[in-house]
């Protein structure tokens, strides 16, 4: 039984190096209860020119049977170029799979899922890399010009009020988009797993007892992360459900 055992575990160690890099926005783990509704947060101000926002989104912890928000965040991004294509949950046929997040040229997709702040379900708003210079779209990014001078304004049309502010791709009640061909292609190319930052950001608040879905009702009291200076309340459930996106995604108080 042992060599049995120990044959497996070198099948599965030989299969994770092998794994192509796209892999990493396919495999995840899988449950039957959907994640909670996303909440609605102001966004913390860029602490420094290079940061992309990665937006917050709902993990699993089967140690408590249990979701846990994982408040977004400012990340230095890997390389001049990158950008961040979200996590999300989607409806597999009959469970819940977990999608994870990657970082590379081009934006992939993210379930159609409208985290606000640049991610509205179909690419990214938030900026753009120009001759290894990130720029920041002010319409949508909480941008301080006196420390950061990369910065562009392009409005987002988006009259759509946040209402329930689904979490999740497919099956009863989720978001019903499906993957363009060009967001299919995106799998093939470069990618690059969360980078250190990170994990210790994830780690952090799966430790966090107050972040649980069964503790917080699904309404965290703390929602967005300034990278190393602070934490951002989530907006109350009777004010965010008249918040429009665009506010939202802005992370400026209107």
């Amino acid at each position: 039984m042992r060599t049995a055992f120990a044959v497996r575990s070198l099948l599965l160690v030989f299969l994770v190096l092998v794994m192509p890099a796209a892999s990493f926005a396919q495999v995840g783990i899988s449950i039957r209860i959907g994640p909670p509704a996303l909440p609605v947060y102001e966004q913390p101000p860029c602490p420094a020119e290079g940061y992309i926002w990665t937006p917050g989104y709902w993990a699993y912890d089967y140690d408590y049977s249990d979701y846990y928000w994982v408040p977004g965040t400012w990340v230095p991004a890997p390389e001049p170029g990158f950008l961040w294509t979200p996590a999300y949950w989607g409806w597999g046929g009959d469970r819940f799979i977990f999608h994870e997040g990657y970082w590379g040229p081009r934006v992939g997709f993210y379930g159609g899922i409208n985290y606000g702040h640049g991610y509205f379900g179909n690419g990214y708003e938030g900026g753009r890399w120009d001759r290894g210079h990130f720029f920041y779209n002010r319409s949508v990014n909480n941008v301080n010009v006196t420390n950061i001078h990369n910065v562009y304004n392009t409005t987002i049309v988006n009259n759509t009020t946040v209402v329930n502010r689904v979490s999740y791709n497919g099956g009863n009640g989720g978001i019903n988009a499906r993957a363009t061909p060009e967001q299919e292609a995106v799998l093939r190319d470069r990618h690059l797993p969360p980078v250190a930052l990170q994990t210790q950001h994830v780690r952090a608040a799966q430790g966090d007892r107050e972040l649980r879905a069964s503790v917080n009702h699904g309404r965290p009291a703390v929602a967005g992360h300034e990278r190393g200076r602070g934490r951002r309340p989530a907006i109350p459930p009777s004010t965010a459900s008249a918040v429009p996106v665009t506010d939202a995604a802005s992370g400026l108080a209107r």
